[in-house]
């Protein structure tokens, strides 16, 4: 680890920084997909260590994807203006340290892992390549978000499979559900860094939409509420869901309405990303209440 001086911050404060635990949006817009996915397997009564170990999970690998992120960026993060505090783009901490932390964080999932169904274990191994190698998607695929969609949905598949041991056409609608709501909310996150991306020279789907991102957006987040309109369905969901999914609509639409001027206030697309955490939650309040009223 470097050598901190008196005006530098304890490093265990760095670690947190460089885990995003200061940032708490982003660790539970993981979980909110996981706890779906859960509680609907379960039929709203899973069994509470299982929710534990998920919960714990979903933190130890957006840990590890967060590390991974930065040490595969140290070098591009100090040219984004959002970005070049983090540590290691910073050089806070070493490369070394980074390795060490993100060693930790996986041998933490594999550890949880253990407690899951053979499936649900062989389906986190699957994910593995997909958390280590998506920084390097920016690099080299028009939409890298697709990718991050993709890791976000081995959630809904590892978590779903955790309770009953196999996949199921709701875990498909489920799957979907996630992977566009993911690819709305992300390429929302992606608006704020456009003009750095564009003068560094990597790929987001914000840039790949260009003018009609925040038509794409609408239509991510439209499909989204199809998609778990079918999943509502398929699981039997009662009233209260349904009350919930109406709310997320109504939200999302007001999200794509923010998204329309030509030079949205650069507030508002942290405002989207983290309001898209109180949606998922209200939506897992609605599964729960859904099998029970």
């Amino acid at each position: 680890m470097t050598q901190q001086s008196p005006h530098q911050e304890p490093t265990w404060i760095t670690v947190v920084r460089l885990l995003r635990w200061d940032k708490p949006a982003g660790r539970l817009i993981l979980m909110v997909p996981a706890l779906w996915a859960v509680v609907l397997a379960a039929r709203g009564t899973p069994p509470l260590l299982l929710v534990g170990v998920i919960v714990l999970g979903t933190l130890a690998t957006s840990a590890a994807g967060c590390v991974m992120n930065d040490l595969w960026d140290r070098n591009i993060d100090p040219k984004v203006k959002r970005t070049r505090t983090r540590p290691l783009a910073s050089r806070a901490l070493t490369v070394q340290t980074g390795i060490a932390v993100v060693l930790v964080a996986f041998a933490c999932a594999y550890g949880l892992s253990l407690f899951l169904t053979p499936l649900s274990f062989w389906l986190c191994v699957a994910a593995v390549p997909v958390i280590v190698l998506y920084p390097l998607a920016k690099r080299a695929f028009p939409v890298p978000q697709l990718v991050l969609a993709i890791a976000w949905g081995f959630a809904v598949l590892i978590s779903w499979t955790a309770v009953t041991g196999a996949l199921e056409w709701a875990t498909l609608w489920l799957w979907a559900a996630t992977v566009l709501w993911t690819l709305g909310f992300d390429t929302v996150y992606a608006m704020a860094d456009r003009d750095d991306d564009r003068r560094i020279g990597v790929n987001s789907s914000a840039l790949f939409f260009g003018d009609r991102t925040p038509q794409a957006v609408g239509i991510f987040f439209l499909l989204t509420t199809v998609f778990l309109g079918i999943e509502g369905e398929a699981m039997g969901l009662g009233i209260a869901y349904w009350v919930t999914l109406a709310i997320a609509l109504v939200g999302w639409i007001a999200h794509y309405r923010q998204l329309l001027p030509r030079k949205p206030y650069p507030s508002v697309y942290g405002r989207i990303f983290r309001q898209n955490v109180y949606l998922g939650f209200v939506l897992l309040a609605g599964m729960v209440l859904g099998f029970w009223l």
